[in-house]
């Protein structure tokens, strides 16, 4: 499983161009789901994004998480997160999980993230969409479960 991650102080995701999703203060994570991703991603990648101390506190130091500033959340799908462009100009998707699967576990991530943070708002799943965001710093991190 890999993960985007932003800090931002708002972001939103429209579907023909109707508002889905909209968070104030917190992270916009866009998700990829690969062949293999299971159960025991979801918990430690749900784990990872809300304890990620990416936040500044008064200093300047990153030592802050999305609990600690009772941020909020917005959860993209993004299976291009597994194009392999090692060869050609086109990217394989061969990595990512077909849709029906990535649905199930995107879900259970959405759920479990709902567990730990108070608004958890996502995309559509499969759909196009348009995500805007305020990126805040910019701060952006690039999480994989399997390292």
């Amino acid at each position: 499983m890999k993960a985007v991650i932003q800090r931002v102080k708002s972001a939103s995701v429209e579907v023909d161009g109707k508002t889905v999703g909209q968070i104030g203060r917190g992270l916009l994570v866009l998700l990829g789901i690969g062949q293999g991703d299971a159960e025991k991603d979801i918990k430690w990648m749900v784990d990872k994004t809300v304890n990620l101390r990416i936040f500044e506190k008064e200093d300047g130091k990153f030592d802050e998480s999305i609990l600690d500033i009772k941020g909020e959340l917005l959860v993209v799908s993004q299976f291009t997160l597994y194009g392999d462009t090692s060869r050609g100009r086109r990217p394989s998707f061969s990595g990512a999980m077909g849709a029906e699967a990535a649905r199930g576990l995107f879900d259970a991530f959405v759920e479990k993230a709902r567990e730990k943070v108070a608004k958890v708002e996502t995309g559509t799943f499969q759909a196009s969409m348009d995500v805007c965001l305020v990126n805040e710093g910019p701060v952006t991190v690039i999480i994989d479960s399997r390292k």
